[in-house]
């Protein structure tokens, strides 16, 4: 039966790590988790003078360098002058080259966000009139590529080992302490203290291509690993390193002096290697809690605790099933695993999956903000499918509660067989012994004892050869015998089944703390400028002809208001006046002002500028909403004879 389990096991857990390689690989690169929420020019805006200026807004604080932003002429040169500013936290600025001419203009940003991830994006404004660009305004791939494929890799084997390392000993300490001496389980945990470690130090050579450049090289430069470990992320590194080392003081302990310990002394021991654990294993969670999610946004101090309890929740759960998942199938034959370690296990991960509910329930709230981002945004459908995975993941534990209430525990009986076994080798050994001494004495000769010490050295051989046979006899007998029990063989495949939905859980999790969480997107798609999306179109230019008729001499004509691009921000307006025949016509002054009554808004005033006869012109116009505008001309042709003329326009 094991022969033919074996090669099942190794083929499930090929194909578990094969879907969950397929989830991180469609992950790409890191979403944006500081989204543009607004510019000044906006995007695909049309001015008429140069700004001395362009400014970005962020909807979370973010971290700059000097080259974060850029802004770039037709030619694709740059013209912004010295690094960005910041005026709040979340709004930079960077200053332009003086008298820039006319024609389009491409600002490209690169920046890290407050939860640690690579921002990028590009959008256009033009000078005068739009011109042909050779600059690609597409937005920049932010963490992709080769570096950012092995940045996730990392990031997955540090939840991996983290969960390894903290759920394998707690299952050790709470649930099976006789399995501080099993050689599989301290090797799966040292597994995990090593590969969260190496997962670590990759993270922080990367760290730095990473977010900048993505280059290869750059994972070898002293100069930008020391600009790393002056920002959050990198501290949190190497607070995490730090950690470790502690950890593995614990481990020592645990598989030292804690497995040599009689059970009295063990027990004085368990309470302070628990306390000790719980410390570690709360500052390693917290390395995450501080620099990620949780450190941003809505209640950023009660969110980092809760964070802390849902990592070691997950942990607890999914290292402790995976370690007894390798105890059940990779133990020793005479070491099984009692039917108490299980059920401890089984009360241990009830109480997980309370806190994953309570914890998980606050932090789905606080990232997304609204049912409707559940099914809107990337965040919520990946949130879904993690929902899912771990009621399946409840369902398949509900059978391995049953099995384990049937669960025989056979080790009582292996020990008695194997004790049977013994003593009728020691009585058949015993006869043979005897046997060979009476035939020793009836020839007992010089030489045959000279020929007698020549064969009892290869008797001495064939009788250890013979006993390495028997222990694996012995063995495979154990096992066989461990096996029989078809309660226990239901368990072990329900928690391979149960290890394997773990494996694809994690990745969805290590994914989704790589996307833009809802609330962000909703509100960035709100302000209508996130950083994916694109331009908001141009409704185009409104005409307005308005007839007038001062009353006095030369009194009558037309007005002509012509907005562009009559939309929210600013805009350019042109005011033509006209005689009765048609022709352009100047009058000592013009006004307009724009009012909304439906929320209260203006009249706004905007005095024009005299161009030419019969022509008046303002640009920045700004309209602080959409809706329908009235706009009110006011025209006078002598000192004394005036009137207003209104029409309503349209404004997208």
């Amino acid at each position: 039966m094991t022969q033919t389990t074996a090669p099942r096991v190794r083929t499930l857990v090929l194909l578990f790590l094969a879907a969950a390689c397929a989830l991180l690989a469609g992950a790409g690169p890191a979403s944006a988790h500081a989204a543009l929420t607004g510019s000044d020019p906006r995007q695909g805006a049309v001015v008429d003078r140069a700004p001395a200026q362009v400014s970005l807004t962020f909807s979370e604080s973010v971290s700059m360098d000097d080259d974060s932003v850029r802004v770039l002429d037709p030619k694709g040169k740059r013209v912004d002058d010295g690094g960005p500013t910041g005026t709040g936290g979340t709004t930079y600025a960077v200053k332009l080259h003086a008298g820039l001419p006319d024609g389009t203009y491409t600002v490209t940003y690169q920046v890290v966000s407050a939860d640690s991830h690579p921002v990028a994006g590009a959008y256009t404004f033009s000078v005068g009139a739009p011109s042909e660009t050779s600059v690609s305004a597409t937005a920049q791939a932010a963490g992709g590529g080769f570096i950012g494929g092995l940045y996730g890799v990392g990031r997955y084997v540090s939840y991996a080992g983290f969960a390894v390392l903290v759920g394998g000993a707690a299952f050790v300490l709470a649930c099976w302490p006789r399995g501080a001496g099993v050689r599989v389980v301290q090797r799966f945990v040292v597994s995990g203290w090593l590969a969260l470690t190496a997962a670590t130090l990759l993270l922080l050579l990367l760290r730095g291509s990473y977010t900048g450049s993505g280059k290869v090289a750059d994972v070898f430069d002293l100069g930008l690993l020391g600009e790393v470990l002056q920002t959050k992320t990198g501290a949190a590194l190497v607070s995490r390193l730090l950690l470790l080392a502690a950890a593995a003081l614990f481990v020592a302990v645990l598989f030292g002096a804690y497995d040599k310990r009689e059970d009295e002394e063990r027990r004085d021991l368990t309470f302070g290697l628990a306390v000790g654990g719980t410390v570690v294993a709360a500052g390693l969670a917290a390395t995450w809690a501080m620099s990620e999610h949780a450190s941003v946004g809505l209640q950023a101090g009660l969110a980092m605790p809760v964070d802390v309890v849902h990592l070691i929740a997950v942990a607890t759960w999914f290292g402790g099933l995976a370690a007894l998942l390798v105890a059940l199938y990779r133990g020793p034959a005479d070491t099984p695993v009692p039917t108490d370690a299980v059920r401890r296990f089984s009360a241990v991960a009830f109480g997980s999956v309370v806190a994953l509910v309570v914890t998980g329930t606050y932090q789905s709230w606080r990232q997304l903000g609204s049912w409707t981002a559940f099914t809107d945004t990337r965040y919520g459908q990946l949130l879904l499918a993690k929902i899912a995975l771990v009621a399946v993941l409840v369902g398949i534990a509900y059978f391995s509660r049953r099995w384990t209430a049937r669960l025989a525990d056979t080790a009582a009986v292996v020990v008695r067989q194997r004790g049977k076994a013994r003593g009728e080798r020691e009585k058949a050994g015993a006869k043979a012994s005897g046997g060979s001494k009476g035939s020793g004495n009836a020839k007992g000769t010089g030489a045959s004892k000279g020929s007698g010490n020549a064969k009892g050295s290869g008797g001495s051989q064939r009788a250890a050869q013979l006993a390495r046979q028997r222990a694996a006899v012995d063995a495979a007998q154990q096992k066989r015998q461990r096996d029989a029990d078809p309660h226990r063989f239901a368990l072990r495949r329900s928690v391979l089944a149960e290890a394997g939905v773990a494996v694809v859980l994690l990745a969805v999790t290590t994914v989704l703390t790589q996307t833009e969480p809802g609330r962000t997107q909703e509100e960035a798609t709100a302000a209508g400028a996130s950083s994916t999306a694109p331009s908001t179109p141009s409704t185009g230019a409104v005409t307005l002809d308005m007839p007038f008729d001062t009353g006095g001499q030369d009194g009558k004509g037309l007005v002509r208001v012509e907005l562009d691009p009559a939309r929210v921000g600013a805009n350019d307006l042109h005011l033509y006046v006209e005689g009765p025949e048609g022709t352009a016509v100047d009058v000592p002054e013009v006004k307009v002002a724009l009012t909304q009554e439906a929320k209260d808004i203006g009249p706004l005033p905007v005095a024009p500028d005299h161009i030419t006869t019969g022509h008046w012109s303002a640009s920045g116009v700004q309209i602080p909403v959409a809706g329908d505008w009235e706009v009110a001309v006011t025209v006078r042709t002598s000192d004394i004879d005036q009137v207003t003329v209104s029409k309503n326009a349209q404004i997208g």
